[in-house]
């Protein structure tokens, strides 16, 4: 049985269109986005320490370590910034279709915090342990002690709200339970980096978020975890859709609103946990990506949701490129750069909705 499709705000006041204009809106986007994809995944081979520059990229080419700095460095950081984004697009539009709420981003569960707390602990053990960070141990912590401890907070933090909001059958009781728990864990964090002074220079970089450690392990985990669950939320897509009709509509239907919600919360926390725990807290992707796609070529969700993914790898690719070449041979950290880029996206979108009325 086909299900109507929900308005989105920022389509309601246009005039709706036909079928065959949505088709023809939808693959306009998906080809900008492919495009949008191919130049990104080049501009980030092409950016390094002297940023985007081809005479660089061609003495690079021609010397011997060539391979090192394409295949080893350069290559791995751009896929996985794009997996990155990836993650957190399709985490953004499974939480605004769960919510219903254009404004839910992945870390509305408590992800983030739960993974910031768990960073911020780990740092400080180590150091009120006694064990004084050699190189080694910040080798370690940093590459693989830091990136098990985000992605388990993360989906620890997940797991305290559903607890808290004794399951995900009730959305508004969830969505309270994830905002108390954040605010509670984030308090925690700050204590413990009281006690621990140590460990803040740590939750500073795990919170501005970083590409800069993807390895060539990072982008086959996140590919694999894309790939898994992308097609789990793309099989449960039409349930998204009943829930734009109203919680009775949707039960009318025949769907089982408990299983359905603590599922697709599920896939929410595993994309979230798993983004976060490869490049720390990257903002506003997973809540801008839905937006664009919405707002350029609304669909039912099995589009919005492969859409989204594809938009979200397209805005953290061209956020790395920038972070990466604007100030080089430095970097800025491209949690800054998606914060900057999507606070003015968001009040450039305001400013329009004000002067229409």
């Amino acid at each position: 049985m086909a299900l109507p499709q929900a308005a989105s705000p920022a389509t309601a006041s246009r005039p709706a269109p036909g079928a065959a204009d949505h088709l023809r809106q939808r693959r306009r986007l998906l080809g900008w986005l492919g495009l949008g994809l191919l130049v990104g995944l080049l501009a980030g081979l092409v950016t390094g320490s002297a940023g985007f520059s081809l005479e660089t990229l061609q003495s690079d080419l021609a010397g011997e370590q060539a391979w090192l700095i394409l295949g080893e460095i350069r290559a791995p950081r751009t896929l996985g910034a794009a997996l990155v984004g990836a993650l957190l697009g399709l985490g953004g539009a499974l939480a605004q279709g769960l919510f219903r709420n254009p404004l839910a981003d992945p870390y509305l569960l408590g992800a983030a915090a739960g993974a910031g707390l768990a960073v911020v602990l780990v740092l400080a053990g180590a150091t009120l342990g006694g064990l004084q960070l050699s190189l080694t141990a910040a080798l370690w912590l940093e590459r693989v002690g830091l990136v098990m401890a985000a992605f388990i907070g993360a989906v620890g933090g997940v797991t305290l709200t559903l607890l808290l909001a004794r399951g995900a059958l009730h959305t508004t009781r969830l969505l309270l339970s994830g905002v108390v728990l954040a605010v509670l864990l984030g308090a925690l964090s700050d204590l413990v980096t009281v006690v621990s002074p140590d460990a803040l220079r740590g939750k500073q970089a795990f919170m501005l978020g970083s590409t800069s450690f993807l390895g060539w392990s990072s982008v086959a985990l996140m590919a694999a975890g894309l790939t898994m669950l992308l097609g789990l939320a793309l099989r449960h897509a039409r349930a998204l859709d009943a829930l734009t009709l109203g919680e009775d509509s949707a039960a009318s239907l025949g769907l089982d609103l408990g299983r359905v919600r603590l599922l697709l919360v599920l896939l929410l926390s595993g994309a979230t946990a798993l983004a976060v725990s490869q490049a720390g807290l990257v903002a506003f992707v997973g809540l801008v990506a839905p937006h664009l796609v919405r707002r350029h070529a609304p669909g039912a969700h099995a589009w919005l949701l492969a859409a989204s993914a594809l938009m979200g790898a397209v805005l953290l690719l061209v956020a790395d490129v920038i972070s990466r070449a604007l100030i080089a041979p430095q970097e800025l950290p491209v949690g800054v750069v998606t914060a900057v880029l999507g606070g003015l996206y968001l009040c450039l979108l305001l400013n329009r909705r004000v002067r229409g009325g």
